[in-house]
């Protein structure tokens, strides 16, 4: 007879037996299963003199397999066309990846930073862009009408012109070139998935932010004769005022 009992100091969890006999009688089992006490207590202490409770975490070394779950419609963008992201991760981390219908990712691995980055990867793959959240974007185009920028993996937002300072921006450019790195804000993600970007919204509002504001290069705005401000005559800034015509020029009223 094969037999075989585990469990803990306070009963028992499994049993298994393997018999070649026709039968056992009450008094066999009966002695067996106090064998098996015995002898269970008898490692159970012995164990606990070594660590009397479980590590809060494995080692990095061992052995471990991490399962997460991902949405059903993003499985295609972690496996890529013709398996080459997944294949990619594999090479860069050197774990096991297996992708399950349903969503479940196993990801196997003898070294727990090894783990940890493929499932980063993963997770930055198969993220949606949430609603308030900060991303640090790459400006991929820029429009009339504002910039595109990158938020996640083939995921790009519009950054639309009255959201990239407090004050007027005249020309997308004089803030931005394609490829910078910007922080922005998710402030609107309609149903069909377009997604809305203000990087205004994290920037601190200034007294002067009426105002045009300096070039990138930080010389001063100029309008088209030079003057500077554009909109603002040259003496000490303050509003030219045309004359009035020979016709606007009234008598005064005789009482």
């Amino acid at each position: 007879m094969d037999f075989k009992v585990a469990g803990t100091d306070q009963g028992i969890t499994a049993l298994q037996m393997d018999i070649k006999v026709s039968g056992i009688t009450t008094g066999i089992m009966r002695e067996a299963l106090a064998q098996a006490r015995a002898g269970r207590l008898h490692i159970l202490q012995e164990m606990g003199s070594t660590i009397a409770t479980p590590r809060e975490s494995i080692s990095t070394h061992a052995p471990r397999i991490v399962t997460i779950q991902i949405p059903v419609d993003k499985i295609r963008d972690v496996i890529g066309p013709g398996g080459k992201t997944i294949r990619s991760i594999i090479e860069r981390t050197g774990v096991k990846i297996d992708v399950e219908d349903d969503g479940r990712v196993n990801v196997a691995s003898s070294d727990g930073d090894s783990a940890q980055r493929a499932i980063s990867i993963i997770e930055e793959l198969t993220a949606s862009p949430e609603l308030n959240k900060t991303y640090l974007g790459k400006v991929q185009r820029i429009a009339d009408f504002g910039a595109f920028v990158e938020i996640l993996p083939g995921i790009d937002g519009l950054l639309h012109v009255s959201e990239i300072a407090h004050y007027r921006v005249r020309e997308v450019r004089d803030e931005l070139n394609e490829g910078d790195q910007v922080l922005v804000k998710v402030i609107n993600v309609d149903p069909s998935g377009k997604v809305r970007l203000s990087r205004k919204a994290l920037l601190p509002a200034t007294p002067e932010d009426g105002d045009a504001p300096a070039s990138r290069d930080g010389r001063e705005r100029r309008d088209g004769k030079g003057r500077p401000g554009g909109n603002r005559g040259g003496d000490g800034g303050r509003p030219r005022v045309p004359p009035r015509a020979d016709s606007d020029r009234r008598e005064p009223a005789r009482r």
